[in-house]
């Protein structure tokens, strides 16, 4: 019934399987990628025929995490699986990116890639699973894909590489010292197409090793594909790359001219308008057959590339005047928004970001649902991309792909310089509103982020600074690496690198190529024009903010303190009861985790200390040899008891309350009465020996042993 293929290497520390033929035979090419217990089961359609029209590659990845996969019932009313996670867009996107400039060029059917995970081990992340498991799908289900392609995750601890380190290791890299880096890398077996990471300030050499180390471990997975594909591969499609070199003569006779004058101007809305006008004047000039030419769109995009392009390799001349390594005019400012906690707006060139920073407390913490269990966040980065940044109009809604994804890379290129969550208790949230693009708004959200929590007053280990890197790489092996690249220099190159980091090293790094064919020393090259121009853009910020400013009187106040484990049933009481007492007495805003360290917030100073003397009268154990103020709670024929320490009683002996003898306690106390007491000790059975005789009751003073002893 089933026609199973199944092939199998090692692979660091598991075992990697593919196999297809036994579950969803009726897609176009489906395969499931086992790595230790995790699995992901990859799902390939293509449309046989290209809508007509199309003037755009229409591919669609999608990733999938069911709780099921790792033994769980979704939370939430429903029950089941809703909106895509953030892991799941990123996921999506993780996979989308290496795989999208290996399908033939010309070929602009509808394809779509899902990736389900099955099964979740808790110890190998799925994302590189799934990748894998698309690529192989892929590639035996006959679609003109250049492929295959393959990832892997790299850490770094203790001066060594490590292949796909383990979940946990990589929950929390910024309380895990050890832990330097997470790296993802995909590529063919030829070139490195894709690289996302986060750092811990890593070197420029420490960076490019292990890119390279991470592409001599995918080189196997690659060929094991490739045995499954002969295996096991459908018939190729039969599809012809469309030739319209005749119509990229015509187009380029007539617009050519027209399309350099309109990339010679630097102002980015007046070439824009200068090269719609060179395309309508093109058009106009065109026959009607020539105009319903469905690749009439890609000789004019080719015609706006080799304008580009042309100037940049051989001359080193970019559109708007720059030179190869030089960044745009930069202008930065701190303190705009009057009530925010920390504002900055970042301006490089005609490329713009208001940043704001909040500051929170731990109920503001994010609770993140993940197939590996629950945990808190307490840093959150947003990026929002509105149609005005770019004069369009367009409709606005939920955060897309785009949003998130390069919200992320900021988030990861910020996070490493936080300080510990034991030095600054805070929520921090940072969002960036771009309000002008033309390149590179995500490292333009790393600087005004930077500049904003300086603002705010969060002490940041250094501040952080971001470029965008492009390529253009001839056919004769040519190339030149551009710094700060133009919206149009992305759109039209070869690459976009992003590189963020401090002066002491990296702290992100993302790539793509839109070509299989980088080499180290085209990264190499990168790399090192990207440190000058970030060390470029940390001195340019520097003059704005030199150290954390004053912290927003706006913002809650927060400290901290640590108790015993075996006191936080205490603190928060029978159904909660003491800690809400603690709560509505002070006003304060308590939290406590599993640890006994407790965060105390509020803007009033005031309140933060009625809750400290409240929970630390719960928590502290009275020391022997100490004077307290109490109040008489009881009355008996042998002493008084006195509440003297929070709720903690202990007995004056009717030998303990003066240097005389008395008939009964009650002669000199009553009920409700305050006095001054000294803890004697304890007893054999644990109960509290006090003494008022020993203590001045006017001052709280002991009395002195001269005056005990003449009395």
């Amino acid at each position: 019934m089933f026609n199973v293929t199944t092939k199998s290497m090692q692979w660091g520390e598991e075992t990697l399987t593919l196999e297809t033929g036994k579950v969803a035979r009726q897609a176009d090419g489906s395969v499931i990628a086992t790595l230790g217990e995790t699995s992901v089961m990859a799902n390939v359609t293509f449309a046989r025929e290209q809508k007509p029209g199309q003037d755009f590659f229409p591919l669609t990845v999608h990733y999938q995490e069911k709780y099921y996969a790792a033994g769980k019932v979704p939370g939430g009313f429903f029950k089941r699986e809703a909106r895509p996670t953030e892991k799941e867009t990123l996921t999506a996107r993780l996979i989308d990116r290496p795989i999208r400039p290996l399908f033939v060029p010309g070929f602009k059917n509808e394809v779509l890639v899902m990736c389900t995970v099955l099964s979740h081990d808790l110890v190998n992340d799925p994302d590189i699973v799934a990748m894998i498991a698309a690529s192989a799908a892929l590639t035996i289900s006959g679609v003109p894909f250049m492929g295959p392609i393959a990832g892997c995750r790299v850490g770094f601890a203790n001066g060594e590489y490590v292949l796909n380190p383990e979940v946990e290791d990589m929950q929390n890299l910024r309380n895990n010292p050890e832990q330097r880096l997470d790296l993802v890398v995909a590529g063919t077996r030829d070139a490195v197409m894709m690289v996302e990471s986060e750092a811990y300030e890593l070197t420029e050499e420490e960076m490019l090793g292990a890119v390279t180390f991470a592409h001599e471990q995918i080189k196997p997975v690659c060929d094991l594909i490739v045995s499954l594909a002969e295996a096991a591969a459908k018939e190729p499609f039969d599809f012809t790359p469309p030739d319209y070199s005749s119509l990229y003569e015509v187009v380029k006779g007539l617009g050519e001219d027209k399309m350099r004058a309109a990339y010679a101007i630097t102002d980015k809305q007046e070439r824009v308008a200068a090269v719609a006008a060179a395309k309508e004047e093109i058009k106009a000039s065109l026959s009607a057959e020539q105009l319903e030419d469905p690749n009439l769109g890609s000789a004019i995009k080719k015609l706006e590339s080799v304008v580009l392009r042309g100037d940049v390799v051989k001359n080193g001349k970019r559109i708007d005047g720059r030179a190869l390594d030089q960044v745009r005019p930069i202008q930065c400012e701190v303190g705009l928004l009057p009530r925010t906690h920390g504002s900055a707006l970042f301006t490089r060139g005609e490329t713009q970001g208001l940043v704001v920073t909040t500051l929170g407390t731990g109920d503001d913490e994010q609770i993140i649902d993940a197939l590996h269990g629950n945990f808190r966040s307490n840093f959150l980065l947003h990026y929002n991309f509105p149609p005005y940044s770019v004069g369009e109009v367009g409709r606005v809604g939920s955060p897309g792909r785009r949003e998130i994804g390069h919200g992320k890379l900021a988030w990861r290129a910020l996070q490493a310089v936080l300080p510990a969550p034991t030095d600054f208790p805070y929520t921090i949230r940072v969002v960036s509103e771009i309000t002008e693009s033309n390149g590179s708004s995500s490292m333009a959200s790393v600087c005004g982020g930077s500049l904003s929590m300086m603002d705010a007053g969060v002490p940041l280990k250094a501040p952080v600074a971001g470029v965008a890197m492009g390529l253009v790489l001839e056919e004769d092996g040519s190339f030149a690496v551009l710094t700060d690249i133009l919206g149009d220099e992305d759109h039209l190159g070869d690459m976009d690198f992003k590189v963020a980091g401090t002066e002491n090293g990296i702290t992100s790094l993302q790539m793509d190529i839109k070509v299989a064919g980088i080499t180290p020393e085209i990264m190499r090259q990168a790399l090192a024009q990207a440190k000058e121009g970030r060390m470029h853009i940390l001195g340019e910020m520097s003059k704005a903010l030199t150290s954390a400013g004053e912290f927003s009187v706006h913002a809650p106040r927060i400290e901290t303190m640590q108790i015993p484990t075996d006191k936080i049933r205490e603190v928060i009481g029978s159904g909660g009861k003491v800690i809400r007492e603690i709560v509505e007495v002070s006003g304060a805003k308590v939290d406590i985790n599993d640890d006994g360290v407790i965060k105390i917030a509020s803007p009033n100073g005031e309140a933060i200390q009625k809750a400290y003397d409240m929970i630390y009268s719960i928590v502290a154990e009275p020391e022997e040899g100490g004077i307290y103020k109490g109040k008489v709670v009881k009355i008996v024929d042998f002493g008084a008891f006195v509440n003297f320490f929070g709720k903690r009683d202990g007995l004056v002996h009717v030998s303990q309350i003066e240097n005389r003898r008395l008939n009964h306690p009650s002669d000199v106390l009553k009920e409700g009465q305050e006095v001054w007491v000294k803890l004697l000790g304890f007893d054999d059975r644990g109960k509290v020996r006090l003494s008022m005789k020993v203590v001045d009751q006017e001052t709280g003073q002991e009395v002195p042993k001269e005056e005990k002893a003449e009395e």
